[in-house]
This record gives structure tokens, C-alpha cells and sequence, in this order.
């Protein structure tokens, strides 16, 4: 579907990341500002799946290129 686009290292620290987010968002006492942390959900699934869209508008890619 999409062309992988995030590197290993790039795709553990948003996992790690949004991981952090969410569980922050979990453990955080009831407060309006707390919903901003969802925003995690981005950078989890970013890395989860190896694509990032705006990588691929800005034309980054921080995958090691494949030798023939």
C-alpha cells in the first residue's frame, strides 16, 4: 500500500513515544487538556506500520537504502 519510509531507529522512538502519550492519557487524573495527549495515536501508528505520510509529501525517507 505505502512505501516504508521510517528507519529503525525512527520508528522505536515513535513507538516509544506514543506509547508514553497514551499511557500518559490512561494514568492522568480527569482534566479537558488530558485528550491532547491522544495525539499519540499518530506517532504509534507511524511507527507500527513503517510509513509516514508526510514523509512521503515532504519526500524524506530515513530508511537505509537497499543495496543490489
Amino acid at each position: 500500500m505505502f512505501k516504508n519510509n521510517v528507519g529503525t531507529i525512527d520508528r522505536v522512538i515513535r513507538v516509544v513515544a506514543g506509547a508514553l502519550l497514551l499511557i500518559a492519557f490512561f494514568m492522568l487524573p480527569d482534566a479537558g487538556w488530558r485528550y491532547a495527549l491522544l495525539i499519540g495515536i499518530v506517532p504509534l501508528v507511524t511507527g507500527l506500520f513503517g510509513t509516514c505520510p508526510i514523509y512521503s509529501v515532504l519526500g524524506i525517507s530515513t530508511c537505509p537504502v537497499k543495496q543490489n
